[in-house]
């Protein structure tokens, strides 16, 4: 196989505001490509890679957002990980050392790359073996190109095993009832999934999953039911008008209830009033 170089990266090694320390082109390494460097603030887009991408934070914390996100703060030990075969849009709040590594499909041992995103999440095998990777880059001698394809495979076989879903556990107590008085609180809102996510102290994907867990619902599909109880409540105990109640309630206007609760309860607002 020909040697990994810098052609088979992401392009970010190749920007004005990456200053190099030293790399493994020219040794002949043909499953992954290491580079070690200091990097300033910047935001950029890059075109996928045929490689995974994986960034150990030397230092920090730092903050680090991918695409529209909010930014995460990465810590000294953090890992950015990008799958292999997707564009990749990334802001970096402010200075940083790294160690970069770009992994081929042929290092993992089913021949697939296809790893999880991830900012900011701390993995000590991964660091150690990141950090063993840059050691022998540091006093490269032929003789340690072995002991190079052994801390690969380790490398991208524990990577491998870190992409494998994980057992989904569910909200705490406590992360449940700050994301309820944030729904009681902002009822009549638009609620991004973000501020019920930063209320459990969770990421946005954590979030939903373990909400679902606890919930046996979607975070958006249980906000439009308490939007929809709070309306049933003043609808019978209140003479506001229903347009009125409609976005107290959290929805966009009265048609907007009305389509809701007929398609969820199987009758109108009118008709309940009515009832009341």
């Amino acid at each position: 196989m020909r040697e990994l170089g810098l052609r088979d990266t992401n392009g970010i090694l190749s920007q004005p505001w990456v200053r190099p320390r030293r790399s493994s082109a020219g040794l002949g390494w043909d499953r992954l490509f290491l580079s070690t460097q200091a990097e300033r603030a910047y935001r950029a887009c890059f075109d996928a890679a045929p490689t995974s991408t994986v960034i150990l934070h030397l230092d920090g914390p730092v903050k680090v957002s991918r695409g529209h996100n909010r930014p995460c703060t990465v810590p000294a030990g953090g890992l950015f990980v990008h799958p292999a075969g997707h564009d990749l849009t990334v802001e970096l709040g402010g200075s940083l050392n790294t160690v970069h590594v770009y992994l081929t499909d042929d290092a993992f041992e089913d021949g697939k790359g296809q790893l999880a995103e991830e900012v900011g999440a701390v993995d000590p095998l991964v660091e150690q073996l990141m950090l063993a990777l840059d050691g022998v880059l540091r006093e490269w001698e032929p003789s340690a190109r072995t002991y190079v394809d052994h801390l690969t495979a380790l490398l991208a076989s524990h990577l491998a095993r870190r992409r494998q879903p994980e057992p989904t556990v569910g909200l705490t107590e406590r992360q449940l009832a700050a994301v309820r008085e944030l729904i009681e609180a902002r009822i009549a809102e638009p609620l991004p999934l973000s501020d019920l996510a930063d209320a459990a102290a969770l990421s946005v994907s954590q979030f939903v999953r373990q909400f679902k867990a606890s919930t046996g619902d979607t975070p958006h599909r249980y906000l439009v039911g308490l939007r929809l109880r709070h309306a049933q409540r003043m609808l019978r105990n209140t003479t506001l008008p229903i347009a009125d109640i409609a976005v107290r309630c959290g929805f966009s206007h009265q048609e907007h209830l009305t389509r809701v609760m007929r398609s969820r309860l199987g009758t109108t607002p009118g008709a309940l009033r009515v009832r009341a």
